[in-house]
This record gives structure tokens, C-alpha cells and sequence, in this order.
């Protein structure tokens, strides 16, 4: 009972952070032995650390950087004008404001229409490049596991604790660093979906 009580106040305390960083700052794990056959992997890890991972991060940032370059001038353009008209409106008569106003609505249209397009084009460059790099690993990570005479892989960031002796992930990426540190690679281009869709 008193047990329940000490947790329930040490939840409502805030004690559960408390005690979270004080795990933190625990001792080391002690691992036991290396399980043969028994490898673990971590591709968010490899990819992360690689150096041809690095640049393609690196040039997904350039190219996100490209759009919003593009995007910003433009809708900074349509905002600019929108003050304009609005604060003309009083001189305009009615057909011209609403010509101006249809015309300015219909650019804002075309502007919200490119930006999904260039979402679409980001997500497909990040998509390809980083299948090729996935690509460049796969070969290299099948070499190490049967190197390592593993019978089962599993993936690291799904396992809790594992031997490091048991993770090929510092093998697979000292292996794809030899083999590719960048490729070429521009934005995809897509073909324009049809509006409303």
C-alpha cells in the first residue's frame, strides 16, 4: 500500500521525470556474451552517419531551401499587391476592384496550386535519393552478414539492448563510405495534377 502510494506521488509530483533522468545518468550496461549468428542493424543509423547520407540531407536542405526561395518571392509578390488594391479600394469603382480582385484571387490559386506541386516534387527527391542510397547499403549489409555468419538480423532501433559486438551497423557504413560519398540529384519534376485534385 505504501508502495502505490509513494509512485502515485511520485507521478503527480513530477517524479516520473525525475526518476526518467536519474536513469539516465545510470551506470553502463554490462552486456553478456555475443550471441552467434545473432547480428542487429541500424539503418536509420547508417544512413544518419554515412557520409553519402550526409550529403543527401545536406542537398535535400539546398533544394528545400530552392523552393521556398521561389515560393516566398512570389506569394511576397501577391501580398504586395493585395495591400495594394485594398488600400486603392476606395478610389476603384466596383468593375475594376472586382476585375483586380479575381485577378489577384486567381495568381493566390495558381501560387497554392505550385506550392502543393513543389510538396509533391520535395517528397519525391527525398523518396528517390534516399532509396538509392538504401540501394548502395543493401549489398554492403549482405556481405557483412555473411561475414559475421549471422542467422538472423534484426534491426537495431527495435531492439532494446543489444551486444555492440553484435551490430554490423559501424561495418555496413565504413563499407558504403568507400564505396559512394555523393551522387547528382536536382528536384523531381511531376506532372501537374489536375485542380481539384
Amino acid at each position: 500500500m505504501a508502495a502505490t502510494a509513494a509512485a502515485a506521488l511520485m507521478l503527480s509530483s513530477g517524479g516520473l521525470a525525475q526518476a526518467q533522468t536519474a536513469g539516465a545518468t545510470a551506470a553502463p550496461v554490462t552486456h553478456g556474451p555475443a550471441l552467434p549468428g545473432v547480428c542487429v542493424f541500424s539503418s536509420q543509423q547508417a544512413v544518419g552517419t554515412s557520409t553519402v547520407g550526409k550529403y543527401v540531407g545536406t542537398r535535400m536542405q539546398q533544394i528545400i531551401g530552392q523552393v521556398n526561395t521561389e515560393l516566398t518571392t512570389e506569394r511576397t509578390a501577391i501580398d504586395t499587391e493585395a495591400k495594394a488594391l485594398d488600400a486603392q479600394k476606395a478610389t476603384l469603382d466596383k468593375a475594376t476592384l472586382q476585375t483586380r480582385a479575381t485577378a489577384l484571387q486567381t495568381r493566390f490559386n495558381a501560387w497554392q496550386t505550385k506550392a502543393a506541386q513543389r510538396q509533391r516534387e520535395v517528397e519525391a527527391t527525398e523518396q528517390k535519393a534516399f532509396l538509392r542510397v538504401a540501394q548502395e547499403m543493401d549489398p554492403i549489409i549482405k556481405q557483412a552478414y555473411q561475414t559475421n555468419h549471422c542467422s538472423i538480423l534484426f534491426e537495431r532501433d527495435n531492439v532494446i539492448l543489444a551486444n555492440p559486438a553484435m551490430d554490423l551497423t559501424p561495418t555496413v557504413v565504413a563499407g558504403v563510405n568507400v564505396k559512394i560519398q555523393q551522387f547528382a540529384f536536382d528536384r523531381e519534376v511531376l506532372p501537374a495534377q489536375p485542380a481539384g485534385q
